[in-house]
């Protein structure tokens, strides 16, 4: 009953609850976003949502315009404290994780979830292996297991797996754990990003992240 109704009913509860503080963070963040290289305050990127539907995740954007697309050797995406591609504001935000505050509108849209497995770039569904695809049978998250307790210090298929524990595992009490050790996480700032890492450069154009 939770995981098909209460979850659903947390979220919009708690999404419009919190909106008031989204717009505070917009009206003070949100110009500095724009004034430091005169660029758009948000970055929409496409994402894996629920039973593999696409749609589009809200972020602040923290990076440069027409920031190249660095990626991990795993596919994933490329994060590093003394990334260049980074504004100054950006790597505030990026550190204190007000980038993903945009995220209460896709909770409200029905997109994603307060806690759930983080999401995908849709051309990593094509890289899912044997049961991988099963993290697609909830909606993501803004937090969820990885972050909660490694944020970025695990490889990506690990993750995966971590995420399909979250799956079969869903309960009000594992949602409580991993909302209060997140804000844990948030607060002290812990392994935002990732020390060491291969990168590889994609052709895609477009602004930053």
């Amino acid at each position: 009953m939770y995981r098909i109704v209460f979850k659903r009913i947390i979220d919009i509860l708690l999404a419009i609850l919190t909106l008031p503080f989204l717009i505070i963070i917009l009206c003070i963040v949100g110009p500095i976003i724009y004034l430091e290289d005169k660029g758009p305050i948000y970055y929409n990127a496409p994402r894996l949502g629920k039973n593999g539907r696409v749609f589009m995740m809200y972020k602040l954007r923290s990076m440069k315009m027409n920031a190249a697309d660095l990626r991990n050797a795993d596919g994933s995406t490329f994060n590093a404290e003394n990334d260049p591609r980074l504004t100054k504001i950006g790597k505030f935000i990026r550190k204190s994780s007000l980038d993903e505050s945009p995220q209460l509108l896709n909770i409200i849209n029905g997109d994603m979830s307060i806690i759930g497995p983080r999401p995908d770039l849709p051309e990593h569904e094509a890289l899912y292996e044997g049961n991988e695809k099963r993290k697609l049978e909830v909606r993501p998250g803004v937090t969820g297991f990885n972050q909660a307790y490694y944020r970025n210090t695990i490889p990506w298929k690990e993750r995966i797996q971590n995420d399909i524990y979250y799956v079969d595992h869903i309960s009000f009490w594992l949602d409580i754990k991993i909302f209060l050790k997140t804000a844990v996480s948030v607060i002290k700032r812990e392994d935002v990003f990732v020390t060491e890492n291969s990168a590889k450069k994609v052709d895609n154009s477009g602004i930053g992240l």
